[in-house]
């Protein structure tokens, strides 16, 4: 299934798995990621960004089309890293994908 072929404000509720990640103006350390890890891990999320002025998740979410799964995930990054203890930053990159596009080798994530 192509991104043309989804309505991006009414693809069904399915499962999407959504990377987000916020950029800032200090290294984030490998304490701060493993807090970050621990916040997001309800979510069935993985969290990067050790070593760079950023921080981010890979999550997933259940929402009715692309947009409202990268609003959803957005929120969980944004609310994980206050519970990590992390800055307030603003979410600079979304790529989201559905399931059946994961499944086809021809699709590429959505980039908001």
């Amino acid at each position: 299934m192509a991104y043309e072929d989804l309505d991006p404000d009414d693809a069904g509720p399915i499962r999407w798995s959504v990377s987000v990640r916020a950029d800032g103006d200090r290294e984030i350390t490998l304490a701060e990621i493993v807090e970050l890890a621990d916040a997001v891990a309800e979510h069935g999320g993985i969290a990067s960004g050790m070593g760079t002025t950023s921080y981010g998740a890979q999550v997933l979410v259940v929402a009715d089309g692309p947009r409202r799964a990268a609003e959803l995930a957005s929120a969980v990054l944004t609310e994980a890293a206050a519970r990590a203890g992390l800055p307030d930053w603003p979410v600079a990159d979304v790529h989201v994908m559905s399931e059946e596009m994961d499944i086809a080798e021809d699709d590429e994530p959505v980039v908001f």
